[in-house]
């Protein structure tokens, strides 16, 4: 009579996975980042270049997670818009006045959105999606 053992590799399994899952998480920050970037560019939204230039992404949960975004207080009133354009309508509807930093009085009803950050994701899922199997296939 055989006797057969079985061996439980399935710790080794999961660490190898995790490692994969944490390199895409990786190259697809970086990727989604470079996205945004070139969204603002392309937009003609840089002034200073500080927006650009802040945009960052992060690796959270153990790598199942990627944030990307910009700590910039301005950041959101480019992606959503203001006043009377802020989407989902909870801007000011009303004109108001504002001086720049120049000392000149100016008048607005806000500004359209000019989003950065939902293009990049949205419109690379497809390349995330390839990133990720290509790094779990090792």
């Amino acid at each position: 009579m055989a006797i057969v053992v079985f061996e439980s590799h399935l710790g080794e399994v999961l660490d190898a996975t995790q490692e994969q899952i944490a390199r895409a998480a990786e190259i697809i920050g970086g990727m989604a980042e470079s996205y945004a970037k070139k969204n603002i560019t392309q937009q003609g939204a840089v002034d200073t270049g500080n927006l650009r230039n802040s945009i960052t992404h992060t690796i959270e949960d153990n790598g199942k997670t990627v944030v990307i975004g910009s700590a910039v207080t301005y950041a959101p009133y480019i992606e959503l818009g203001t006043g009377k354009y802020a989407e989902g309508g909870g801007g000011r509807q009303t004109p108001w006045r504002y001086q720049d930093s120049k000392g000149n009085w100016h008048t607005t009803s806000g500004m359209p959105a000019r989003p950065y950050l939902r293009p990049a994701i949205e419109e690379h899922k497809q390349d995330y999606r390839e990133v990720l199997e290509t790094e779990l296939k090792g």
